[in-house]
């Protein structure tokens, strides 16, 4: 990388998702690729879902962000291979979510994603810490969320699922 890449890397670190504010497009891990060519930048994303609601608002956002800062022209591409993983958040945004009050996926759910039995999988609620919680929604406030309750603390929250 050069200084030009290291401080676009560093202007998305602003770009948040709409759908979960505290998160930056780096956090999620859905920028793959920074490409500058004189003054000429290409930034690469990969959704979180395909035909996410938000993936527009953050392209036009991203495109606004590095024209703002004098690059240009800016091109957003989207590619959905490889498709994204929660793997690919960073840990700092998992403790994002998690302070945030959205339970964040774990290793062990991240690993067993593909398999059934991750659903059994005890959830800790982001309030207490409590694995006392149950599902109440396989969908939460967005698509890639469900809805839990704590039977400790007795409060609903959103977990980020797997995929």
């Amino acid at each position: 990388m050069n200084a030009t890449t290291d401080k676009i890397w560093s202007l998305l670190e602003e770009v948040t998702d709409p759908e979960v504010p505290v998160l930056s497009v780096i956090d999620l891990g859905i920028v793959r690729d920074v490409k500058v060519v004189d003054k000429a930048v290409e930034v690469v994303i990969t959704p979180t879902y395909s035909g996410c609601p938000a993936m527009d608002v953050i392209a036009m956002t991203i495109r606004m962000t590095l024209l703002q800062e004098g690059y240009g022209p800016v091109k957003v591409s989207t590619v959905l291979s490889p498709a994204w993983t929660t793997e690919w958040m960073t840990e700092r945004g998992k403790e994002k979510l998690r302070a945030f009050g959205i339970a964040p996926p774990t290793p062990l759910q991240q690993v067993c994603h593909t398999q059934l039995f991750h659903r059994d999988e005890a959830i800790a609620c982001p309030r207490c810490g409590s694995y006392h919680t149950r599902m109440i929604s396989e969908f939460g406030s967005t698509a890639c969320k469900a809805l839990y309750r704590c039977e400790d603390c007795r409060e609903p929250f959103d977990y980020f699922k797997c995929h």
